[in-house]
């Protein structure tokens, strides 16, 4: 008896962590990305949206994934109506609050009254076959078929003139928004970054590794003064602008990877007026 009950024991052990061990991993997805605006692309070939500051995450028909293969736990009636059809999208919770969206969404196990907040936006349909005109279309019909309060659809207009989309630029991040985006309306969903896919912001943003802490001197005394980062080329340079009170308490550590801003870059290819934006923990 003792020895059955050994056995039950172990098999639902086993059963758990195997459970456990898919929860923690999928597939790495292929998302589209995102290439760079510049000015002299024919505006009418495109769909201009609002780009959310958020977390990017492809609704596979059962889980939302992250970028890098991560599953986002979501409690079970976040997700439990969503549509079979795979989805492309961001986890959002309000303009300016990605610190806000990105605790909520790494969790394990779900906090239920964060998640109240979250609403998740929908700007694709990765398996479609057709033009992103058309998927339009079925995002609408799709989102609107389900109707759940979270599920949003991402809003498409138009744009005629460089001079219109920089002024939509400057209006919508005067409200707080990152940016923009345009999208190829006769573009197919491809899984691999392309100029079907740009994006529009004020600044241009970009990633790298610290690799030394420097100190702060007079009102920064004992804590953060700045960073010295190493971009994927080897270019190293140091960011000393950007960080809250409480980033230069506690600083990136050396090795993480963060995001910065910056306006062009130097002939030597060093970032211009490089500002600190956040520590890329989202995979």
């Amino acid at each position: 008896m003792i020895e059955k009950t050994f056995l039950t024991v172990l098999v639902l052990l086993l059963s758990i962590f195997s459970n456990s061990a898919i929860c923690r991993d999928a597939a790495k997805p292929s998302l589209m990305l995102a290439k760079i605006y510049h000015q002299g692309i024919n505006l009418d070939e495109y769909w201009v949206s609002e780009k959310y500051d958020g977390v990017r995450a492809l609704w596979n028909g059962q889980q939302l994934i992250s970028r890098g293969g991560n599953i986002y736990h979501a409690p079970p009636w976040f997700i439990e109506n969503f549509p079979k059809q795979k989805l492309d999208g961001e986890l959002w919770l309000a303009r300016q609050s990605f610190e806000r969206v990105v605790s909520t969404v790494r969790d394990d196990i779900p906090d239920e009254e964060a998640w109240r907040q979250v609403k998740y936006m929908v700007f694709d349909m990765p398996d479609s076959p057709f033009q992103f005109d058309k998927r339009i279309e079925l995002i609408t019909q799709v989102v609107n078929e389900a109707d759940i309060p979270w599920l949003k659809k991402v809003k498409q207009w138009k744009v005629k003139t460089h001079p219109d989309l920089m002024k939509q630029l400057k209006e919508i991040t005067t409200a707080g928004a990152e940016g923009l985006m345009l999208h190829r309306g006769d573009s197919l969903y491809r899984g691999k970054r392309t100029g079907d896919l740009l994006k529009v912001k004020a600044y241009q943003d970009a990633e790298a590794i610290v690799i030394k802490h420097f100190s702060g001197k007079g009102k920064y005394l004992n804590s953060l003064g700045a960073l010295l980062v190493k971009m994927p080329s080897g270019i190293e340079f140091k960011i000393g602008t950007g960080f809250t009170d409480k980033e230069r308490k506690h600083p990136p550590a050396i090795g993480e990877t963060i995001s910065y801003q910056y306006h062009g870059k130097t002939k030597n290819g060093v970032p211009r007026f490089a500002s600190f934006l956040r520590i890329r923990k989202v995979n």
